[in-house]
């Protein structure tokens, strides 16, 4: 049986003093034959079920023969948790400056070229050793010798970028408002995708936009296609450059499911037994149809009115060009005008995700959908 630590993890203070922390579970294995993991959730308030599936990631670890080690950070945004109004928890942005608190990680483009420069020799593994120190390094200096200081979000950040910087593989668990299971995946890992059972994959490009996935898995993109461009070709995703990063969408927001939670759990296990992280062969990809789309086909439709919203099309099913995804009640028309109003598209889809209140304005984003999307 694998026994795991605990560490409590300070963040931040609040006015009054209090500290924000954060819990962090880790695995040590004896043997480093693998990828090294790290896997977080809940850094936006209301996507709770990730909190659960690391739940029964810990249950089911301590009875896995591992090859690497994992770290698990559930609660990692202990401001966004407790950001509640009224029933709702609103934890999507920080509340100070408006910024979503999953865009706030960091990745300088411009340490890539001096680096290649200095290492252009080096073997693969010392490349790799030496551009994790400066990735840390970098978030070091960030954290602790900053002139101007940072934002409470920035700090929350930079401390859990530091300890997926020390991870080859990392996996942030989310959840959409009313959603179906979705992958954000990079271009470059599409094979992988085939390892997790959820049905829909958004392929991303390989581009850095504040993200934890890709503020974990572009800095060695882009240092892998300076080399390119020096002259030595390696390979995204293999030896010294085996980094993958994933979003996990989980399903709906404020509320977990133990019981899917363990489904969701031993579908991560099936990707990591892929990975060789664990060597249990019980875990393998369910048997489905998986669709894929790229990222700039994955649409939203916005409401063209405003009203109480009937959502009518099942997620993550094809929808048919000029069918009904949704229909709008106006009771302001009823006796004088029309009262119901489809909202169709004029091509085929399968809805992923829809907004969580019956209520909408009109321009609020109504449904997304992919478009243009095939086969994995």
């Amino acid at each position: 049986m694998n026994k795991f630590t605990k560490e409590v993890m300070s963040v931040g203070e609040m006015a009054s003093g209090a500290k924000l922390t954060v819990p962090v579970y880790a695995f040590k294995s004896e043997k480093s034959t693998a990828p090294n993991v790290y896997i977080q959730a809940n850094m936006h308030g209301a996507e709770v079920q990730g909190n659960a599936v690391i739940f029964q990631l810990l249950e089911l670890l301590q009875y896995c023969e591992l090859q690497a080690n994992i770290t698990l950070v559930p609660y990692a945004n202990p401001v966004a948790c407790n950001h509640k109004n009224g029933e709702y928890t609103l934890g999507r942005f920080d509340p100070i400056t408006g910024v979503n608190w999953n865009r706030m990680y960091h990745f300088d483009p411009s340490v890539i070229e001096p680096f290649v420069l200095q290492y252009i020799d080096a073997s693969e593994d010392e490349i790799k050793i030496k551009f994790q120190q400066l990735l840390l390094t970098e978030i070091e200096q960030k954290l602790e010798h900053n002139l101007w200081g940072i934002t409470t979000g920035q700090r929350i950040a930079y401390q859990l970028q530091r300890l997926a910087h020390q991870a080859d593989i990392v996996l942030d668990l989310h959840t959409g408002p009313i959603s179906s299971k979705h992958l954000y995946c990079p271009e470059y890992a599409k094979a992988s995708a085939e390892y997790f059972d959820i049905e829909h994959t958004i392929l991303i490009q390989n581009d850095f936009d504040g993200a934890m996935d890709e503020a974990t898995f572009c800095p060695w993109w882009s240092l892998q296609k300076a080399y390119q461009a020096s002259g030595r070709n390696f390979t995204m995703g293999q030896g010294a450059f085996k980094k993958e990063s994933f979003t996990v969408e989980l399903g709906s927001q404020e509320q977990i499911d133990l019981d899917v939670a363990k489904q969701d759990a031993l579908s991560i296990l099936s990707y990591l037994a892929y990975q060789g992280v664990v060597d249990n062969k019980q875990y393998q990809p369910q048997k489905m149809t998986r669709y894929a789309c790229y990222l700039k086909d994955y649409k939203a439709l916005y409401s063209p009115m405003g009203g109480m919203v009937d959502y009518l099309a099942e997620f993550g099913k094809p929808l048919a060009a000029g069918e009904p995804l949704a229909r709008i009640l106006r009771m302001d028309n009823y006796g004088d005008g029309e009262a119901l109003h489809y909202v169709s598209l004029e091509q085929k889809v399968i809805p992923i995700l829809h907004f969580a209140s019956a209520s909408v304005n009109q321009g609020t984003e109504l449904y997304k959908v992919f478009c243009n999307y095939f086969e994995l």
